[in-house]
């Protein structure tokens, strides 16, 4: 009840982020292969900056 307006943290919006990126290059990758690369790399830099989070 109390976590109902409470904000989210730098790292929960990363890892909601990185959590779609990987979904649709997933969807992606079935029909454009490169794309989905691409999308991939983005989401490994998300992934490096939770880290340092």
């Amino acid at each position: 009840m109390f976590g109902l307006f409470k904000k989210k943290t730098e790292k929960e919006k990363l890892q909601e982020t990185y959590a779609k990126m990987l979904a649709d290059a997933h969807k992606l990758s079935h029909s454009n292969r490169t794309a989905a690369d691409k999308l991939m790399a983005e989401a490994e830099e998300i992934a490096k900056k939770i880290e340092k989070l």
